[in-house]
């Protein structure tokens, strides 16, 4: 059996592979990381071939192995699609993007973790706000709004930038394309850095975000993958590099 933990600020995951078969396991990473992480590697039974991932990694005392976020993203998500040959993954505090190798590793990447614009809080942030809930989110994208132009590339400002557009009328359906579409235009960027081509796969909790997935769609001007398990890949990443 091999065990594979990614501890994320928002959420941490956990797979363990035991021949074809994986379990998995995600919960909140809360304020104690490292008890959260011993916590879920205990109840798949102390596994020692153990590996993390993650900001937290440094804390998981019982892995034998610390892995970098993009080394096991590449990793995870070559294993889960064989034909990948880039990735996007957008997680709660910091988005990444990179483009892969013939053996899967990471052969160029970017990387934003110092604003929170661009990541899967910024957009948490606005809904929070303003009371709007993901669950709308699958309803606004069938709708297809025009976005409106959010032109602060911080989230403080934009958050502000919403407020006023807000007080003139504007439609919440189109504010909350806007938002996506600044989001997305951030990841881009990253992504346009690395050089990477399709075959692309979505990762990370904000995949499952269509919204965000049609504007990088339009961003990046290729189809944009929805990984398997995509809030794993990192979690799957770990796992498969335990010896």
């Amino acid at each position: 059996m091999r065990f594979g933990i990614d501890i994320g600020s928002t959420t941490t995951k956990a797979v363990l592979l035991d021949g074809g078969a994986a379990q998995k396991i995600i919960r909140p990473t809360g304020c104690r990381p490292a008890a959260t992480a011993r916590q879920i590697w205990e109840e798949c039974g102390c596994p020692p071939r153990a590996a993390a991932t993650g900001y937290g990694r440094a804390l998981a005392d019982f892995a034998a192995k610390k892995i970098t976020e993009i080394t096991c993203h590449a990793r995870g998500v070559r294993h889960l699609h064989p034909d990948a040959r880039a990735l996007i993954d957008v997680g709660g505090q910091d988005s990444k993007a990179a483009a892969l190798d013939a053996n899967g590793g990471a052969r160029q990447f970017a990387m934003n973790d110092k604003c929170a614009a661009g990541t899967g809080a910024f957009i948490e942030s606005i809904l929070r706000r303003f009371n709007w809930d993901w669950a709308d989110l699958p309803r606004v994208a069938a709708a297809s709004p025009e976005p409106l132009t959010i032109n602060a590339t911080c989230a403080v400002f934009a958050e502000s930038e919403v407020i006023s557009l807000l007080a003139n009328g504007a439609a919440v359906e189109r504010i909350l394309a806007g938002i996506h579409q600044a989001a997305a235009k951030r990841i881009a960027r990253l992504f346009a850095q690395t050089g990477g081509g399709a075959p692309v796969y979505f990762t990370g909790g904000a995949a499952q975000n269509p919204l965000l997935r049609i504007a990088l769609e339009r961003e990046i001007g290729l189809p944009l993958n929805i990984a398997t398990d995509p809030q794993f890949a990192g979690a799957y990443g770990a796992a498969v590099s335990v010896a």
